[in-house]
């Protein structure tokens, strides 16, 4: 038995019976709904409950942030959307259709994610063309954390199906 089959033996090196995959879902969902359009969501609910410099805050954070994004889709939006689309593809099609277990993993952690991205994206260009201030920004920030959230419940309870189906598949001993 050499070296690489004891470490591969020692260590499951299948995406969904680790555990780090797991923790690393949990993480990327997390920071996802925690920053909303850039912005930390506690600073978002202490500008809403006391207001003022931390309300100013908020809407530089979000102002800066909003510019950024769109400059981004501006300068290489269509790059992006050929290399995402692309990866994406490449994950899908070794994930599924090979049966290529990382793949899958990565492609059940990379589609949903593409999604936020568009959402970003969108709610960034509602916030540059109505520049809402105060309440009206505050609700338009909620409203997309709550998108997030959803995409990213539905996201979490695909992938536990799916990794489920996959453990139960293989079998506890891998054959």
């Amino acid at each position: 038995m050499d070296l690489t089959q004891t470490i591969f033996e020692v260590i499951d090196m299948r995406s969904f019976s680790n555990l780090w995959f797991w923790i690393a879902l949990a993480v990327v969902w997390s920071t996802t709904s925690h920053w909303v359009v850039g912005v930390p969501w506690d600073l978002i609910t202490r500008a809403r409950r006391k207001g003022g410099a931390v309300e100013e805050d908020v809407a530089t954070l979000v102002r800066i942030y909003i510019a950024r994004v769109l400059h981004v889709a501006e300068v290489s939006g269509l790059i992006l959307t050929v290399l995402v689309t692309f990866v994406l593809t490449t994950l899908g099609v070794l994930g599924f259709g090979y049966g290529v277990e990382f793949a899958q993993a990565l492609f059940l952690l990379g589609f949903p994610m593409s999604v936020v991205g568009l959402i970003t994206l969108r709610s960034a260009r509602i916030i540059a063309a109505t520049q809402p201030k105060g309440q009206d920004l505050y609700r338009r920030l909620h409203i997309h954390r709550m998108t997030v959230q959803m995409i990213g419940m539905a996201s979490i309870f695909i992938t536990t199906m799916w990794g489920m189906f996959q453990n139960f598949s293989i079998g506890v001993l891998g054959g």
